[in-house]
């Protein structure tokens, strides 16, 4: 009698057992010529793979977790460069995301109103790259981080439709929330304990490509003289300062929501510690940026907001120990330190290379001119160093679309759905406050930090999902 099923069994099992022994051997190897962190690594990286490929949901998961906590690792493994684990958990999700697609196990494609417009984005920058190779040869690092920023704009795509039903949204913000207190907590707490402390445990961070060494902490103007400023696991002070601007945006709302996401208790401590987080970058762009957010979130839907706002602005005015900090922002507004001066000869100089390249911009190479680079503190004015005008005039209409999608849809459905409305006002107040911090750092839209880009868009397609998802269906 002929039993195929059992037949098959046997097939699979002897490749699976083949699959062990390869994997066996090439670990000896490793571990024989190599590393044994090397070996412990690429098995974690096998494992993390099997789990984000099981459950597109996982995929996700995992993109938000590195791009929050550890969004420069990289493998110990040089293949000419070293993959990050970002680079990874993309390809991972949108591997998936495109077998589930060719196995129509997606549904109907979802582009939404601002698929149109992010597509363009996505074309001019492609264009302006291509053109851009006429000034600046090309290679490898800015091939593969253009590379990882067109994926990181993708994203997009991806999460609109991904996020197909409320369980996910809320479960994906959530996410987020709790990933941001997780960082804001490791700032703090590198922040106060002994420096040589904090030092040790960041350099235990090199394995996975980070810096080490004394240069890891950061200071007001780099001079060690001047107070510290939190970095948590985010390199960059400004970088940790912009991801705060995301999620502390997007767990405020929760705080008075009706229905909050995780208790209320959890929620205002967590809004507490990326607040102090916020302040201890000493990031005056990204603590604009969240003022000014939360002001319209007030604004739109929390008015007991405002006064909790001035008491904090009360403190930090009058407290003796934040008077360092009142003095650094001061000294910003009277343009009389040294970094706010270096940002203005940044902005002369880029709008010099503008004014000579401004339909399409130079790319992401280099500036063809010696006395003028490619680099400044401004998301638009970097925009339009590299793509030129048109290009961020297509960034501001993809934006202009979406904020129009997302006020229509809160004066019409969503600013009386409980479940909803505290979560399309905090991603769209995140937004906002990004855009704003985006006058005076560059990190939503630059090649050296791709995963600031995922998350950006990752917010703008959590956004576009939640405008859907209060959208009535049509029988």
């Amino acid at each position: 009698m002929h039993f195929p099923l059992i037949e098959y069994r046997h097939r699979e099992w002897l490749a699976m057992f083949a699959l062990g022994i390869a994997l066996a051997i090439a670990g000896g190897a490793v571990i024989a010529f190599g590393s044994p962190i090397i070996a412990f690594a690429i098995v974690l990286a096998i494992i993390a793979a099997a789990v984000v490929l099981s459950n597109i949901d996982f995929g996700l998961y995992t993109v938000i977790a590195v791009a929050v906590l550890l969004p420069f690792g990289a493998l110990p493994l040089n293949i000419g460069f070293n993959p990050t684990f970002l680079d990874l958990a993309l390809l991972a999700l949108f591997g998936m995301w495109l077998a589930r697609g060719m196995l129509r196990q997606t549904g109907e494609f979802v582009a939404t109103p601002v698929g149109l417009p992010i597509l363009v984005f996505l074309v001019l920058a492609v264009f302006s790259f291509v053109a851009g190779l006429a000034y600046a040869p090309l290679t490898q690092d800015v091939l593969r981080h253009f590379a990882e920023v067109l994926i990181s704009i993708a994203l997009f795509f991806v999460v609109v439709n991904v996020v197909r039903t409320r369980e996910q949204l809320g479960r994906f913000v959530t996410a987020l929330i709790v990933a941001g207190f997780i960082s804001a907590a490791i700032g703090i707490v590198l922040y106060f304990i002994p420096q040589t402390w904090s030092i040790q445990l960041l350099s235990t961070l090199r394995v996975f490509k980070y810096p080490s060494g004394d240069g890891v902490l950061r200071f007001i103007e780099d001079d060690p003289n001047n107070p510290m400023r939190a970095i948590s696991t985010s390199i960059d002070p400004n970088v940790l300062g912009g991801l705060m601007i995301l999620v502390t945006a997007l767990a405020v709302p929760q705080v008075f929501a009706s229905q909050p996401l995780l208790p209320r208790q959890w929620v205002i401590a967590m809004v507490l510690t990326m607040s102090v987080c916020m302040v201890l970058t000493f990031s005056r762009g990204a603590m604009l940026g969240l003022g000014l957010a939360l002001v319209v979130i007030a604004t739109v839907r929390y008015r007991p907001m405002i006064a909790l706002m001035i008491l904090g602005a009360a403190v930090i005015l009058l407290m003796p120990f934040t008077q360092d900090y009142v003095g650094h922002f001061v000294d910003a507004f009277a343009m009389s330190d040294l970094a706010t001066q270096m940002r203005l000869g940044e902005y002369k100089d880029a709008l010099t290379l503008i004014s000579r390249y401004p339909v399409f911009g130079v790319g992401f190479g280099g500036s063809p001119d010696v006395d003028t680079y490619l680099g400044v503190s401004n998301v638009y004015l970097l925009m339009a160093e590299e793509m030129g005008i048109v290009g961020v005039t297509a960034f501001l209409i993809a934006m202009g679309t979406f904020f129009y999608q997302v006020t229509r849809a809160w004066f019409q459905r969503v600013a009386s759905d409980a479940f909803l409305a505290p979560i399309l006002l905090g991603v769209a107040g995140a937004l906002l406050g990004a855009l704003i911090g985006g006058l005076t750092d560059h990190y939503f839209f630059n090649l050296a930090f791709p995963h600031s880009v995922a998350l950006f868009w990752l917010y703008v397609g959590l956004g576009m999902a939640a405008v859907r998802l209060g959208t009535p269906t049509r029988g």
